[in-house]
């Protein structure tokens, strides 16, 4: 078994500790899906999580230790639930 599909199969602990809204430490990142200077999109073992501001900066990224640490001036950190209809298409069509 490679190492990455070892280290892939071990869920990490995720926290997320903000600093005077200027920087912010995440655990637990499976994956940064996007970033720019206003907005940084990751993938965490608690689901997805976006950092929106403003000269939003990648400090330190480690996908080995799922450990990323971002400064910037943040307004806001929000998660993206992955919301997936129940029931048939036919009792979805019909409430």
């Amino acid at each position: 078994m490679a190492y990455e599909e070892k280290y892939r199969t071990i869920e990490l602990p995720h926290n997320v500790i903000m600093e005077s809204r200027k920087k912010v430490s995440v655990s637990g990142v499976d994956d940064v899906e996007s970033f720019d200077e206003n907005e940084i999109v990751m993938s965490t073992t608690q689901g997805v999580l976006v950092v929106h501001g403003k000269d939003l900066r990648i400090e330190k990224l480690s996908l080995d230790s799922g450990d990323v640490v971002m400064e910037g001036e943040i307004d806001r950190l929000e998660y993206e639930d992955d919301v997936k209809p129940s029931g048939s298409l036919f009792s979805r069509l019909f409430k």
